[in-house]
Order: C-alpha cells, then structure tokens, then sequence
C-alpha cells in the first residue's frame, strides 16, 4: 500500500479525498494546523503547518511517506485580504514540500494550481492549457510560483511533480473556505434555509466551475496517471461554466420561490479577471480526463444532497 501525505485535510477538498484515498487502498496521513472534529475520518491525524520545513521531514520519515498532495493553502478572497500570510502559507509551503520531497526521495508530488493563475491578458474563452499567465491576484501568483517551481524540481531533480489548474470546486460537504467562487456554494444553503441570496458577484458573470465528484475523479487520475503518457506537468481541467443567473435559475426547478439579488463587492474583480471558460484537451489527451457533471446534473446532486443534510440538522 502507498503511503500518501496530504496537507491542508480539512479543507474542502481534503474532507471528500481522504476517505476516497483510503477506499482505494491508500495508507493516508492526514495532516492540518488545526484538530478534526470527526477524528475517524482522518486517522492517522497529525498537526501540520507546511510552513515548519523540519516537522514536515519528521512526518514523511517516521511514516514512509512516498506520494504527497500538497492541498494547503490561502484562497484567493482571504489572500485578497493578508497578502502577507498568503505568501507565507501558499509560497513557503510549496518550497518545503518540494524540497523535502527531493532530500527524502518521495516518488510524486501532487499540489493543486488554479484558474487563478491565469490573469486579465490571458484569453478568456477556451482558455488554453499553455498560455499567458499573469495574474492580478497574490493567490494567482502564488499558483503560478507552485507551477514554475514544480516543474523546475520535475526538470533539475526529476522529481515526479503534477498539478491541476481547479475550476470552483462545487460540494456538498465542508463548507466555503474564502474564494471567489464561494457564491456558487452559498446559494444553495441559503436557498434551501432562507429561500433567498445576495450574490457577491453580478449575474452575468461566467466562471468555470466543477462538482466536487468530478474534481475528486480528476485528482486520482491524474495522481495514478503513468508518468510516461505525460508531456506536461500542469493541466487546465473543466466541469461547466455559468453564470449566477444561470444557477439561480436551474435552482428555481426545485424552489420555485427562490430570489437572488445582486450586491458586487472586491471578488467580483477578481472573478472577472478568470478565465469563463477552459480548453482541457491536453488532460483528455494525456490521461483521458473527462467530466460527469453538467449544471444541471449538478444542481440536482447539490440541491438533493443539502436538502437531507439541512434537515436532519
């Protein structure tokens, strides 16, 4: 069985892998800076901050650790608000992932980019796999360093690092965690208990989004992907694109009554500076990736999922 190190577990991600990861046979060693509440989940649990290089090497010595998913991060709302913390977490994480990888010969690094690393000259439609990237954003930039420098360490130490540039990530389970896209999450809560929502961002504005099945589904692929198939070490992945406008109305199937107002605030910015829609050919290519979510199949998964969640609580 490999022996996988994930940081940042508890975020929104981390919640729904780990437990994928162990039903597929995966010894997983859970890490976070704060204590799960749900420890079964989790365990083995350890406390983390990415940014103590010499705890980081203790773990992945005193456990085996072969492969790492590096999910820890700052997003972009919050990064928005303390650069400073976000170059600390987000920048300083990945130099000692990356480094203490190499000292202690882990096989494979996986660390999650985003559309975030693209910025307001990259083309927004069908945005392209290679392409300018020059984001506006300290969590782009530090999505960009992720990627430059994963792919040094891939060049200079031929370590076996990969990443994915996530859509908004769509889930039933943690809750949002400071990004942009966190609108696309909300709306479902508040429909469901209040029968209506103020969107951060305006109604028309298109941003690529992806179901938390499908990016669960990209992540292992791409994690299990033999390393020859792949000519790249960064991938654009896609689920759907919508607008605000577009979800409230699929949303409106299952509560007729359900109203959305509008109220713009500093996110919206940095929405419009995303792509509003991905060109993911390369990761079908290299290692077949497709998604299994439209929005409608998504709303319908998300609405159905929250409804019974809400009401046994």
């Amino acid at each position: 069985m490999t022996t996988v190190l994930v940081t940042g577990s508890l975020g929104q991600i981390g919640t729904e892998l780990i437990p994928l990861l162990k039903s597929k046979g995966y010894t997983v060693i859970s890490t976070d800076i704060r204590e799960p509440v749900d420890k079964d989940i989790f365990d083995p649990f350890l406390m983390l901050d990415t940014r103590d290089r010499d705890a980081m090497r203790k773990i992945i010595k005193d456990h085996g650790v072969e492969m790492i998913i590096h999910n820890a991060s700052i997003l972009s709302a919050t990064g928005e608000k303390n650069p400073q913390l976000a170059l600390e977490v987000n920048m300083g994480g990945i130099q000692n992932v990356l480094e203490v990888a190499r000292q202690e010969g882990v096989k494979r690094v996986l660390s999650p980019s985003s559309i975030a690393a693209f910025g307001p000259d990259t083309p927004k439609d069908n945005t392209p796999n290679d392409t300018i990237m020059r984001p506006n954003t300290i969590y782009g930039v530090s999505k960009v360093y992720t990627e430059l420098l994963g792919e040094y360490y891939a060049h200079k130490y031929g370590l076996d690092f990969r990443t994915l540039r996530y859509p908004g990530i769509i889930s039933a389970g943690a809750q949002p965690g400071g990004g942009t896209t966190d609108w696309a999450v909300q709306i479902f809560y508040d429909a469901i208990l209040t029968g209506k929502y103020t969107c951060f961002v305006d109604h028309d504005v298109l941003m690529p989004m992806m179901s938390m099945q499908d990016c669960l589904k990209a992540t292992i692929m791409l994690l299990e992907a033999p390393e020859q198939n792949l000519k790249h070490r960064s991938f654009n992945v896609a689920g759907c694109s919508f607008t605000p406008a577009q979800l409230a109305n699929e949303l409106k199937k299952f509560i007729p009554d359900f109203q959305i107002d509008y109220a713009p605030d500093f996110r919206q910015e940095i929405a419009l500076s995303w792509p509003r829609s991905i060109d993911d050919s390369v990761a079908r290519e290299e290692w077949g990736w497709e998604p299994d979510y439209d929005l409608s199949k998504l709303t319908e998964y998300m609405y159905n999922t929250l409804k019974s969640k809400l009401d046994k609580q």
